[in-house]
């Protein structure tokens, strides 16, 4: 097949203050393919209300989400906001169901993958499932970082270790905020095209945490699944969140409050695919 697609520049759109772009999977697939094979670096974040509502608290939150190549709705809430701003097109793009788009396609199958996240053993049992999955996956490492702040000579270590292996892609599953604090202090450090942060993915395909029907997801009902599946651990966030998320948008909406979007790094202008 013969010709060229060209992608539209990914714009973001103000959710409280947050840039999130106005994408969805195939998008992100696209956008991501081009910089790997540009060799360029940069930190991906998939954010929802948890996120949006923490970096009301924490602008240091809110700037690295602005230095992001890309911010991905990962919630109903964000690609509604979208949909009122003028981008019927947006869709939600799900961390768990990112990274098996990825690692599975064919036009990602010379990329090389890392696994970062998770308790000890957590990214050793994602790495056999995604080989189950896709046994052509070229799955170089694994790690699991600390419940801490990693030390120096930790940080020495985990460098020597990617450097060794070069990854195209490191794939980070911890907790909102601090897996996005992890890609915007280690990613400068480490010899890595990109770096991909998917939260929960890490625990959903090594069967920890169950998925949610396709109509929960639709619905904007997936923090409800998940509440019932680890209620002690999530409760106080969505109790302090999803309420004042909602106010606030309405707020946004209705022209009440203005928020202003912090500058940071945009895409390029469009991306053109070569396809023979």
């Amino acid at each position: 097949m013969k010709g060229k697609i060209i992608v539209q520049p990914a714009v973001r759109i103000n959710v409280l203050g947050v840039g999130v772009h106005a994408v969805d999977t195939q998008n992100t697939a696209l956008i991501l393919e081009t910089r790997i094979k540009e060799s360029a670096k940069g930190y991906v974040c998939l954010t929802g209300v948890h996120g949006i509502m923490e970096a009301q608290r924490d602008p240091g939150l809110k700037s690295i989400f602005s230095e992001a190549l890309l911010v991905a709705p990962d919630g109903m809430p964000t690609v509604w906001m979208g949909h009122l701003q003028g981008f019927p097109a947006m869709q939600r793009v799900f961390g768990p169901d990112l990274m098996v788009d990825i690692i599975g396609r064919a036009e990602f199958q010379h990329c090389t993958h890392f696994f970062c996240g998770g308790e000890s053993g957590v990214a050793d049992s994602l790495r056999a499932e995604m080989l189950r999955r896709f046994p052509w996956a070229n799955i170089v490492g694994t790690y699991s970082p600390p419940f801490r702040p990693m030390t120096e000579i930790e940080e020495k270590e985990l460098a020597a270790s990617i450097r060794s292996l070069q990854p195209d892609i490191i794939w980070v599953g911890l907790s909102t905020p601090k897996q996005e604090r992890f890609m915007a202090r280690y990613l400068p450090m480490l010899d890595t095209k990109l770096m991909i942060g998917v939260g929960a993915a890490f625990l959903f395909h090594t069967g920890a945490i169950q998925d949610s029907p396709k109509w929960v997801k639709h619905a904007g009902l997936q923090w409800l699944h998940r509440l019932s599946q680890e209620p002690s651990r999530l409760w106080r966030r969505y109790l302090r969140n999803n309420p004042l998320f909602i106010f606030y948008a309405l707020l946004q909406i209705i022209g009440l409050k203005r928020y202003t979007l912090a500058s940071g790094s945009e895409l390029p202008q469009s991306y053109v695919y070569d396809l023979r």
